[in-house]
């Protein structure tokens, strides 16, 4: 260990350049690790917050659910006769709306019943309640916008108003804050006619979904059957909100290529550097250090650089994460980057398994006039 900080010291230049690639690395797999989960929790954090832990579409509707599907009363009356389940309307669609202090806002509309296991509540203000259907609960992102309790958000197009009694926690679908409201209002918004009084429609009794409480003996599978349903987990319906799956395959590809990089570049190195440093390894070798010796003092200086760099990118990326704050979907929680970093230092040290070979393999006898 002496010798590997002699040898950082003594050739600190080039460690220090190489130290400063693996940060630029590291910190970059940081803020791609970031900007995936941000942009996860703004796709889907509505999705997360659901207390269910099923999600019942109509059958046929294998993809986009929340637009597609549409079930009915009757396959919302079967589910609450299954044994073991818990079941309430769930209808999600997006929608735009003008309060009535000119403030324009695009909205997830959520369309629960008021009281069920749904209904997230509120924070500020009143909860929803089934005797006001044209309450609405409102997502902090909307407060941020603009959106005050006590304010009348008109959907555009449609003649719908509705009353902002209260607030909640973060909360948005395909990066589109939430408004959770009835579930009858929910209806008038969904299928009406833009252009038409919607108050003069009455609209059908449906909704995107039926969203579950199942106990561990319920059978689901022989619910589907009966009712001509398809129930899936709702991390499985994650993949139904628009663009989660098309970001995510993207970040991630992006995130495993740095991961790629990553020990190329410090394999590369540590390549070279055992090339130069030959002579000095085999001297090593003719004095006596056996080679269990020789790779631990490369693996250490591997070690050092990695760690090193690694943290001090882990640190630019969480400052990165503070500069930017709400004004973009980032979100780096502390256990995320420590993995990350933990991940950047592992395929790192796996990079310098390349150079091992060279220093195993180290002739002694290259200092006592073997190749004279």
């Amino acid at each position: 260990m002496y010798l590997a900080l002699l040898e950082l010291k003594a050739a600190r230049g080039r460690f220090l350049l190489m130290g400063s690639v693996v940060v630029l690395v590291a910190a970059l797999v940081g803020i791609v690790s970031g900007f995936t989960t941000g942009l996860g929790d703004d796709t889907i954090s509505a999705l997360r917050r659901l207390p269910a832990t099923h999600l019942a579409f109509a059958r046929g509707a294998d993809s986009d659910q929340f637009a597609r599907s549409l079930v009915d009363d009757a396959e919302l009356d079967g589910w609450r006769e299954r044994d073991g389940v818990e079941a309430t309307p769930l209808g999600v669609s997006i929608a735009r709306g003008t309060t009535d202090r000119k403030v324009e806002v695009d909205f997830a509309a959520f369309g629960i019943e008021p009281g069920s296991f749904l209904d997230p509540g509120a924070a500020s203000g009143t909860a929803l309640s089934a005797g006001g259907p044209s309450g609405v609960v409102v997502s902090q992102q909307l407060v941020k916008d603009g959106v005050r309790v006590g304010d009348t958000l008109a959907v555009d197009r449609l003649g719908i108003e509705l009353k902002v009694t209260g607030t909640t926690g973060r909360s948005s679908y395909g990066h589109v804050p939430v408004a959770y409201l009835p579930v009858e209002t929910w209806q008038r918004i969904r299928f009406a006619t833009p252009g038409t009084r919607a108050a003069d429609v009455r609209p059908p009794h449906q909704y995107s979904a039926v969203a579950l409480k199942a106990g561990a003996g319920a059978d689901l599978t022989g619910a589907d059957r009966a009712l001509a349903t398809r129930t899936v987990t709702v991390e499985d319906a994650y993949a139904a909100a628009p663009g989660y799956t098309g970001e995510r395959l993207t970040m991630t590809s992006i995130q495993a290529f740095l991961y790629a990089i990553a020990p190329l570049v410090v394999g590369a190195f540590f390549a070279v550097w055992t090339v130069q440093r030959r002579p000095e390894l085999a001297l090593l070798r003719a004095m006596g250090a056996s080679r269990a010796r020789l790779l631990g003092h490369t693996l250490a200086q591997a070690a050092l650089v990695v760690t090193a760099g690694a943290a001090l990118g882990a640190a630019l990326a969480a400052v990165l994460g503070l500069a930017v704050g709400s004004a973009v979907p980032f979100s780096l929680p502390a256990g995320t980057l420590v993995a990350t970093m933990a991940t950047v230092v592992l395929v790192g040290l796996a990079g310098t398994a390349v150079t091992l070979r060279k220093v195993t393999t180290v002739d002694p006898m290259t200092m006592l006039g073997a190749g004279r």
